[in-house]
Order: C-alpha cells, then structure tokens, then sequence
C-alpha cells in the first residue's frame, strides 16, 4: 500500500482548512469530500469476535454517553474481518462517511490501532475537553506496520519513577503505536523488582546512600538515601495496564555484568565475596556475578522464575553488555569454569553464562534478548541482539541468522542532546536531533535484502542517569518517540517538513494527556 500524504495538497481545493495530524501517518489515506458529525450518544457496534477483549473497552472510552448496540448500524461499527496471507496482523480500514464510522480488522489488535487513528482525528484536547459536534473529514484510511517490533524503553534504575509515570509513560506510546515497552530494571544503582524468595534484593539493593549529581567529569555527589522498587502486585497491575493497550512488556534482568546492587545484597554471588555498597555514580564497575559459581546460576534461575509469572512476554532480556572481566581473570571458580567447559577465554566465559541461561529460558517457552555484546564469544543458540554500538551487531546476527533489534546509539538514544541551544538540560552527550531520528533507517546498507526479515525492528532508549524528575524524562523522549514511531510504522521517514507540520497538534495531544514534551524541533545535523 502506498502512503497517501501527498493528499494534503488537495485540502484547499476539497473545503477542508485542516486534514488529520497524524503520527505515525497512515500508509494510505483517501480523503472523500463530505464531513461527519461527532455527536454526544452516539451507538457502537463490536462484533461477538472482539466482545471481551480490551478494544471494546477503548470504543467505550472514545463515545461520550455511549450506546451499544446490536446491529452495525451503529454510529461507529466494527467488523472482523478474515484473515488475508501477506496483510498484518495489526492491519485495519478505517472509514468515515456522513453517517457512519466503520472500522474493519483481522484482530482486536488492528481494531486498537484504528482507535487510536480515530482518537488523532479529534481534536487535540479532546482527552480534557470530550466536546461534541465538531465534524471530522470523510476518509478511507488502510493501514499496518512495517516492523513488527516498535519499541521504546525505559531505565528506572539510575533514577526511579512511579507507577502513575509508567502508566502515562505507555498511554503515550499508545497513541504512537508502539508494542513493545522495554523495562530496563536491574542495575548497579539499584534493583527495583520485588523477589520473594530474596528480599535483601530489594530491602538493600534498591536503595543507595547518595547519587552523581551534575556532569560526569565533575565527580560532585550528594548524600541523600534514594531508591525504591516496584511490588509484584504493582508490577502485575502495570503489565495488564500494558496489555489493554496492546503493549508487551518485556523485562530486563541485568547478567553478568551491571550487578553491584545484587551483589551488595548477597555479595556470595560475586567472586571476591565483598563487601559492596549499591553504586551512587554512574559507570561501569568491576565487580559482577560470579560465573564460575553454580550458586550464582542458581540465584538467576530463582530470580527469572518469579519474573516469569509476572511477564507473560515472548522475550526476556538478559543484558549481556559492558561486563568487565577483570574479577574473572584472578578467581579460582571462573577459572576453573573455563577450564572444565573447554572455553577459550573470559569472553567465551560469558558466552557460556549466556547461553547456559538461554536454554533454561527456552525449556521455558521463552526467548532471550541480549545486547550485541552477546556476540563476543560465540552467540546462543536462539537469542535475538539488540544492536546499541551502531548497526553492526544486527548485521553481524542476521549473516548468522538470528533475528536483530536495531537501536543504534545515533540516533536512537533519547538520553543525547536534541538541540544545540546553551539552555538545553544536561545530558549525557551526543547529539540525536529530531530530524537525525526521522531520518534513521532502520535497515543498514550492510543489511543484503535477502536477510531484512531479520531485522524485527528498532527502538528509542531512554537511560536516566541524568533525569531525575518525570518532566524532564518526557521532554527528553517527546517529540523523538513520534518521529521514531513513524519510521518504524511506515518502513522510513517521509517528508521532515510535512511531519514537523502535524507536530503541533500531536504535542497538544500529548500535553491533554499530561505529557511534557520539548517545544523545540531540534536542529539540523
């Protein structure tokens, strides 16, 4: 299907002073020449097929003094359609006519995402305002992704945020069409998930006795207690909050390397036995799980097993990057490790803890996602990189037929600058500006096409060492997430200037929602 955009250059001539602001835009729009009113009471149809799943719930939420009804002759309908071979999953048709709004779909999944297509056609405080009798244009709008996996991701670990945050952190990934949120929750700074079996994990490794304050090379820190974790109750209320947005939630448990929060609660799983304090700077640190000790895999087995009934996700990641091997040359066990398994040096040794807890995670049901550092040594067996030091960790996976994640430092962290501006808050370095993220293509030129199918996606990373507080957190993300989630809907970025026009009312949306965003549209590269 072809995009439609150039459509917007008819408006004058079709009546219309404003055509949808959509983002990701659709990748084919029809615009019709007659308008439909939005009304209070208005009737809605979902089929028996779609009856109990959460997109019933979202067409509730989008008619204001609803009704249902029995019939599609509804105000807004929908219909299930069958399923067609080489069409998404996530695939709808959206139309509006002068009587009706009807939206056809093979899931409830693509019912959702046309939802949120409808919700941008509303006004952009419509979230506060729920006016009525406003008209929208009649389109004919059919849709789906280009990529499969549409992620963004988060670090609660250098600076921790609440559940309230989360969950607004998702309803706006939500309104861009991503499905994958990536909870990065295990780190040197602090563990932040409740596990029953080991309660020192979060009674003392989620909180430190100070933390880094202002630019790395000035080494400044305060003295204050921080931390704080999330219950297995919160955690469980947080992924089905996920789910009703068609969103997976796929866990990061940090190993071997990125640990001393770990280590300073049981500091037998190290290979010098401590002791350790939770990190109060930002870095990398020596000391990380022991692997030639059995009791270690053992704690990680435990560990992953309660996050498995709190994750139904495909996908677990496991990390796998920036583990220094410095304790592993000088212990006797990991040593011994090597020598027992017939492994070559500490880099095979990491490979071997990998993949050692890629088979227990397969016996499972689930699959691995590891950093492109998993790499180094040998790649297990099954597992999927997530490609961070530029692209040539998916490429390198998918010549050896493993499926790949793209989320290259430039331009897909969102912890890097955005603008050139003096006033602009700190940051870690680097420069990803809004037109570097739209610009990105997720498929590299060291990609031959014949192994594109391995290439699941890409994804925006947010690492908070330098973001203490929600607002600053969102500004930094948005408007990046919205040119990210139009390369990854559409295949590539469009037209830079066409999108920078449908910003506007996207960020209105955003702040109806109560989401910060920056108000600037970066610059140039």
């Amino acid at each position: 299907m072809k995009r439609g955009l150039f459509i917007a250059l008819l408006a004058p001539l079709l009546g219309f002073a404003q055509l949808p602001d959509l983002i990701p835009a659709p990748k084919k729009m029809e615009i019709k020449s007659k308008t439909f009113t939005w009304k209070a009471g208005m009737s809605f149809y979902c089929p028996p097929a779609f009856a109990n799943t959460p997109c019933k719930l979202t067409l509730w939420g989008l008619v204001h003094q609803y009704k249902e009804s029995s019939t599609g002759k509804a105000d807004i309908s929908v219909t299930a359609l069958p399923k067609i071979p080489g069409y998404h999953s996530e695939y709808y048709k959206l139309s509006i006519t002068p009587k009706q709004i009807r939206i056809a779909a093979y899931t409830d999944t693509g019912v959702y995402r046309a939802c949120m297509t409808l919700w941008q056609m509303l006004p952009p405080d419509w979230a506060q305002t729920r006016v009525t009798g406003f008209t929208l244009p009649c389109v004919i709008i059919e849709d789906q992704p280009d990529f499969s996996y549409r992620g963004l991701h988060l670090d609660v670990c250098r600076h921790f945020f609440p559940v309230s945050f989360i969950k607004r952190y998702i309803d706006a990934m939500a309104m861009h069409k991503y499905n994958v949120f990536h909870w990065h929750l295990t780190e040197d700074q602090g563990w932040r998930i409740e596990i029953k079996k080991y309660p020192k994990l979060t009674e003392v490794g989620a909180w430190r006795n100070g933390s880094q304050k202002g630019r790395y090379a000035e080494q400044r820190f305060d003295s204050l207690r921080y931390g704080g974790f999330y219950t297995q109750d919160e955690v469980k209320d947080i992924v089905e909050y996920a789910r009703q947005r068609y969103i997976a939630v796929i866990p990061e448990i940090e190993m071997p390397g990125h640990s001393l929060a770990a280590l300073t609660a049981y500091p037998q799983l190290s290979c010098n036995g401590g002791p350790f304090s939770v990190a109060k700077g930002w870095g990398v640190f020596d000391d990380v799980y022991c692997a030639g000790n059995d009791s270690t895999l053992a704690f990680l087995k435990d560990v992953l097993s309660e996050v498995l009934t709190l994750f139904p996700s495909k996908y677990i990641h496991i990390g796998g990057d920036e583990c220094p091997k410095t304790r592993w040359k000088t212990c006797p066990k990991c040593q011994n490790r090597i020598k027992t398994e017939g492994l070559k040096d500490e880099h095979e040794l990491q490979s071997w803890f990998m993949q050692h807890m890629e088979k227990w995670l397969n016996t499972r049901g689930r699959s691995i996602i590891g950093w492109d550092e998993i790499l180094e040594g040998g790649l297990a067996p099954n597992a999927t990189v997530m490609s961070w030091r530029g692209t040539e960790g998916a490429e390198a996976a998918a010549k050896q037929g493993h499926n790949a994640i793209m989320t290259p430092g430039k331009p897909c962290y969102f912890d890097h600058y955005q603008s050139k501006d003096s006033t602009e808050p700190i940051a870690i370095g680097g420069f990803n500006s809004l037109e570097m993220v739209y610009k990105f293509q997720p498929i590299s030129k060291g990609i031959d096409s014949s192994l594109r199918h391995f290439v699941l996606g890409a994804q925006g990373n947010v690492w908070t060492e330098y973001m203490e507080s929600e607002a600053h957190v969102e500004y930094m993300v948005w408007p990046r997430a919205a040119a990210l989630s139009e390369v990854l809907w559409t295949g590539h970025g469009g037209n830079f200037d066409n999108f920078k026009n449908r910003l506007p009312a996207d960020m209105q949306r955003l702040k109806a929602i109560g989401v910060n965003y920056a108000p600037h549209l970066g610059s140039k590269p």
